[in-house]
């Protein structure tokens, strides 16, 4: 029997996850959820917009996947949703290759072309976005984002809510911290610390991060 599931998102990440979750052929979307009233009763992609988080009262029975890019808000709506009893849905796109022993956390995005490979964990509510590559025994932390066309060498981690930037690069066993920003383009050669915005060829941190 298919489960049903509710989408929490109505933006352009979540037209990605929408057609993630139809490829898998796993779920049967009841709805979408958002925190734009203008939003409420609206169709999108397909599917009416049910509401705002007050809805997640009355769907405890439904699968949930939270699609919101920004990592703080992905956290806040993730953990709120955990807290009701919902079950976190994982979305994993068909074309992507994912070594048998890699572990990925509830509420994890993995969209298309991405290569993921043995060792490798990532935390829940993570995005792996499209055409990234993630090397052996990288460590993923809980509700990062790392960008389309980003590749990670082995041994590489990624603090809880960093956003490593579109084509960004990192050399094996190099670490970056948490809710840190890692600009497009930008090649990680020696340690990221946490909080930072990093950018550059070598990656420098040129401010603080809030």
């Amino acid at each position: 029997m298919t489960r049903e599931l509710l989408i929490y998102g109505a933006s352009g990440h979540a037209k990605v996850v929408i057609d993630i979750i139809k490829r898998q052929g796993i779920y049967q979307i009841l709805g979408l959820v958002d925190d734009s009233r203008e939003r409420w009763g609206q169709e999108f992609c397909g599917y009416y917009v049910l509401g705002g988080k007050e809805i997640l009262t009355h769907h405890r029975r439904c699968g949930l996947l939270v699609a919101i890019g920004d990592n703080v808000a992905r956290q806040r709506v993730q953990l709120a949703a955990r807290a009701l009893g919902y079950e976190l849905v994982t979305a994993v796109h068909p074309s992507a290759s994912i070594a048998c022993d890699v572990s990925i956390g509830p509420g994890t995005v993995i969209m298309a072309q991405v290569a993921i490979n043995s060792g490798t964990i990532i935390g829940e509510g993570v995005i792996v976005n499209t055409g990234a590559t993630i090397d052996h025994d990288c460590r993923i932390g809980d509700f990062a984002h790392i960008s389309p066309g980003v590749h990670l060498a082995g041994n590489v981690t990624v603090g809880a809510l960093t956003q490593v930037g579109i084509g960004a690069c990192a050399i094996p066993g190099v670490r970056i911290g948490e809710r840190t920003i890692v600009g497009a383009g930008a090649a990680v050669v020696t340690d990221i610390p946490d909080g930072v915005v990093a950018v550059g060829v070598p990656a420098k941190a040129i401010k603080r991060h809030q």
